[in-house]
């Protein structure tokens, strides 16, 4: 208990803070609770006049900085009186998803009043000329391009989950956000935390002037690391002490061992683990891990499933178990809310949604969360969760991105994601993301995560990304065609390219040169001394030793030579295959025989056949392939009418080709050697002999000392061309696309933007050049609504998976537009190429069928099974983003000052037909 004259010195000291903070004293008083040091500190650096950036866990209560910028923008300047002028001061807080705007457009309604607070994003405009807006930075980025009268007054901007500058699609928005902000508006930036804060900060430093670092580590619910293996809990951690040494707990260390060797030893089958072909670990299933968890009290939980399918499967599981985890109060509860956030979706589209299949989850306590669904489920599910109706929510990771969604316990499945592309490990900046979801403040006194063990997954190596902070921020951001005639109309050609070095991306290539400058020097040094090494009395080592790689090079270009020649006869083969066709696939993962289906190349520039493989696989094989030309063995008959997407018509010709009686595998050896020597190799491999070191008894180990010299030669001329590409990186990708767009008359040879500029200025889109040429050339020009949705999707779409054949396209009017558009987009590639440029992507035709049977009023149901994906229809929840991203492109196509008065209006018409049933839905801002 503190002495009277120490309760007196900390009177003195907050009666001096309030004094000197009388901002911050005014705001703490209506918070209900005490603010923590970092927030203080911060808080206090905003008083006085800074700007700032603050890096803390998720959950640690960042927002209440940005919450007092707010209430510095509505009181007034700092350590001044509120005017009395009638003036305004603004304050924008941005967000970088539209449910993260609405989550706090809300919570800032509920503070300050709905008169005070606006919400601006792609779906909603309320109140827009609020002194404090709420928006999507992409919302914000566009006002400053366009000038917009609403920036006047702005004094604050919030800018939330700024670490979002290092996505890869939509990143560069907050680097030119905050590099075009004026410079009388204060910056607060709100992080996760990362490991290179400093250097973030001395860029912002760099580009908005004083900015104080505000950094915490510490989590105000402590979290507890846990693996589940089989049956058993373990802790990861002894203690503290050990977390931060990295060591794991050792009883877990044994039993993992322990486990491992019994399932080696074949033991598994005995224990309940085996499966046909030997031991095969089986761990808790999900039902099994969602009732462990409520038995010890550690619900609500999110358990992260890195798939959609894995996430509805996952409830289905736990419904099947039998599971409920819901009184009867709870259920009514939530059929009420679910009842009065639906009433907007017709009912014939609920069905067609699994609408019953999902209320009997939510009454029972369990959900999932994806981007494939409705955004409508999605807020239903948030609201119950956070609510504590729903106590168990299985999700992929985009749930972990902002949303405020805390649980006591989050559970990872798995350690591997897919990306997009490929199957990666987690990072320890996610995997510490995804668990700091785990532990409510105020509610929770700790949190927990538990990673559920398998065979794959070491403990140790959960122990590092438990233990390690290394999140660096590194910038996405790259020049745009839209980008480029915004910046020439609103600054000038010359210092727009300044703009574009004053941005983090340049200013990370930049330092990362020092570096690379001083590799290059050390590896100098050592190619000298490795010189002195390969030095030969006898003669010239180093033209010694260029014959042998004279030699190797030739024997490489030869073998090279005869893979061209094999491969020109394999395109030659699969060229004159018919439907009908059987043929053996020589090699690689569809090795067996398969039948022709479709000859067609389909637009590429090598044939690409549709085949149908004996193990009833259907899809298109190209020239890599084969080793060797195919060879027609046999012929079929293939239906006229038949689809490879049926199984059981796959089932059926498969079973021919296997009747043919054919061998699976061909039985010839590989093809002898070329004979007949190069006259070129002869003559070098004659030099060689004759040359006086060749001779020397150490000659061996002289060109050790030679190979690894031009190793490091070739090592370091290619750090000497990194060091040349990043310096000004940048400003040279930004001429070069000034470059295009003088060549195609968006801007003048004297640097000014033309009516054709202005144009591509107001699209905001990844394919702006191509919409934008599509405009000028009267592409879209004479199509009905449905048909101009169905055109105009080609440009925004981008389907999550490649799939080989291209999409099928409603005939007449909307395959000539989307023809136009290919061939619109190959000019521009291709003019791209030749400028070192690849700005531009391929258009994906995969959503122009949905979108054109929606526009033209067909059910739901036959809409989402338009979709062009081999593994069923198309996702509510893909389908309701890909089509507000075409509204969104129509609206600008309606605004457009350089399309036809005809095509604006077909636009609005477009917008008009396409949202309706769930597009027409939103929830309540």
């Amino acid at each position: 208990m503190s002495s009277p004259a120490e309760r007196y010195a900390a009177a003195r000291r907050r009666a001096a803070q309030a004094s000197q903070f009388p901002a911050l004293e005014e705001f703490t008083s209506d918070l209900g609770f005490d603010l923590d040091d970092f927030q203080r500190e911060a808080c206090q650096a905003l008083e006085r006049g800074s700007g700032v950036l603050v890096c803390a866990p998720t959950g640690a209560g960042k927002t209440v900085v940005g919450e007092f910028a707010v209430h510095l923008a509505l009181r007034g300047t700092p350590g001044q009186p509120a005017p009395t002028d009638g003036t305004r001061r603004k304050c924008f807080y941005t967000t970088p998803i539209k449910a993260l705007s609405n989550q706090k457009y809300h919570d800032l309604v509920d503070r300050y009043g709905v008169e005070q607070v606006g919400l601006l994003t792609g779906d909603n405009a309320i109140n827009g000329e609020a002194p404090v807006v709420v928006m999507t930075t992409e919302v914000l980025r566009n006002m400053l391009y366009a000038g917009s009268a609403t920036l006047e007054g702005l004094a604050y901007v919030v800018m939330d989950e700024v670490h979002y500058l290092a996505d890869r699609f939509r990143g560069g928005v907050w680097e030119e956000v905050i590099i075009h902000l004026p410079a009388s508006v204060t910056l607060v930036s709100l992080s996760a935390t990362v490991s290179n804060a400093e250097e973030f900060a001395d860029w912002l430093i760099t580009v908005r002037g004083e900015t104080t670092v505000v950094v915490s580590e510490h989590r105000p619910v402590p979290l507890w690391q846990h693996m589940l293996v089989g049956k058993r809990m373990f802790d990861l951690f002894h203690d503290a002490a050990a977390a931060r040494k990295h060591d794991v707990h050792p009883e877990l260390l044994r039993y993992t061992r322990e486990t491992v060797r019994r399932l080696d030893l074949g033991e598994g089958r005995a224990a309940g683990w085996g499966g046909r072909r030997g031991p095969r670990w089986r761990g808790p299933s999900r039902p099994d891990i969602v009732e462990r968890l409520d038995r010890e009290g550690l619900l609500p939980a999110i358990l992260f499933i890195f798939s959609r399918a894995g996430c509805a499967a996952a409830v289905q599981q736990c419904l099947a178990a039998g599971l409920r985890l819901t009184s009867p109060e709870e259920r009514a509860e939530i059929r009420r809310v679910v009842e009065s956030r639906v009433t907007a979706i017709p009912s014939e589209d609920l069905s067609v949604l699994g609408y019953w299949e999902w209320l009997d989850g939510l009454e029972r306590g369990l959900a999932s969360h994806h981007a494939g669904m409705l955004p409508a489920f999605k807020e239903v599910v948030e609201e119950l969760f956070v609510r504590g109706l729903v106590k168990a929510v299985f999700a992929t990771e985009t749930l972990a991105l902002g949303i405020n969604m805390p649980a006591r316990c989050v559970v990872l499945e798995r350690l591997v994601k897919y990306n997009g592309e490929a199957h990666v490990d987690l990072t320890p900046g996610e995997y510490t993301q995804l668990t700091g979801r785990a532990g409510r403040r105020g509610i929770d006194v700790e949190g927990h995560a538990v990673v559920v063990w398998s065979p794959e997954t070491d403990p140790r190596h959960v122990a590092g990304l438990a233990s390690t902070r290394t999140y660096p921020l590194r910038s996405s951001f790259r020049p745009s065609y839209n980008m480029a005639v915004n910046l020439v109309g609103s600054v000038g050609a010359a210092p727009a390219r300044e703009l574009l070095e004053s941005s983090f991306a340049q200013f990370q290539a930049d330092r990362s040169v020092v570096g690379l400058a001083r590799q290059v020097q050390r590896n100098t040094e050592t190619i000298e001394a490795y010189g002195v090494e390969a030095q030969c009395h006898h003669g010239d080592f180093d033209e010694y030793f260029a014959l042998r790689v004279a030699i190797a090079d030739r024997e490489r270009a030869i073998a090279r030579q005869g893979q061209n020649q094999r491969r020109a006869a394999a395109v030659a083969a699969l060229e004159r295959l018919r439907v009908g066709d059987v043929i053996r696939v020589p090699s690689g993962r569809r090795a067996g025989l398969a039948v022709v289906l479709d000859p067609a190349a389909g637009g590429f520039s090598e044939p690409r056949p549709l085949v149908l493989t004996q193990d009833r696989w259907a899809g298109r094989i190209s020239p890599a392939d084969f080793t060797t030309p195919a060879e027609v063995l046999a012929r079929i008959r293939v239906p006229k009418n038949f689809n490879p997407r049926n199984p059981a018509a796959r089932r059926d010709l498969a079973a021919q080709v296997t009747g043919t009686g054919l061998d699976r595998h061909s039985r010839r050896g590989a093809r002898g050697r070329q004979s007949g020597e190069d006259h070129q190799l002869t003559q070098l491999r004659a030099e060689l002999r004759r040359h006086p070191c060749h001779a020397c008894p150490e000659r061996e180990e002289h060109a050790r000392w030679a190979e690894r010299r031009r190793r490091l030669e070739r090592d370091t001329e290619e750090l000497r061309e990194r060091v040349a590409g990043r310096t000004g990186s940048l400003a040279r990708t930004f001429d070069r696309i000034v470059a295009l767009l003088t060549a195609r008359g968006y801007l003048t040879a004297e640097g000014e933007v033309t009516d054709a500029g202005r144009m591509l200025s107001r699209i905001w889109t990844e394919t702006d050049l191509l919409v934008a040429e599509c405009l000028r050339r009267g592409v879209w020009d004479g199509l009905s609504p449905a048909e101009l949705a169905a055109a105009v999707s080609v440009a925004v779409f981008e389907a999550r998976r490649d799939v080989d054949e291209r999409a099928s396209l409603p005939r007449g009017p909307v395959a000539e537009a989307v023809d136009s558009t290919l061939k619109l987009w190959s000019e521009i590639e291709a003019d791209e190429a030749g400028r070192g440029l690849t700005v531009t992507r391929e258009p994906d035709l995969g959503f122009a069928w949905p979108i054109y049977r929606w526009a033209r009023g067909e059910a739901l149901a036959k809409v989402l099974g338009s979709g062009h994906e081999l593994d069923g229809e198309m996702p509510a929840g893909d389908f309701v983003r890909w089509a507000r991203q075409v509204v969104d492109l129509l609206g600008q196509i309606a605004d457009s000052g350089g399309a036809s008065t005809e095509l604006r209006a077909t636009a609005r018409q477009a917008i008009g037909v396409v949202n309706r049933g769930v597009l027409a839905y939103h929830a309540p801002a």
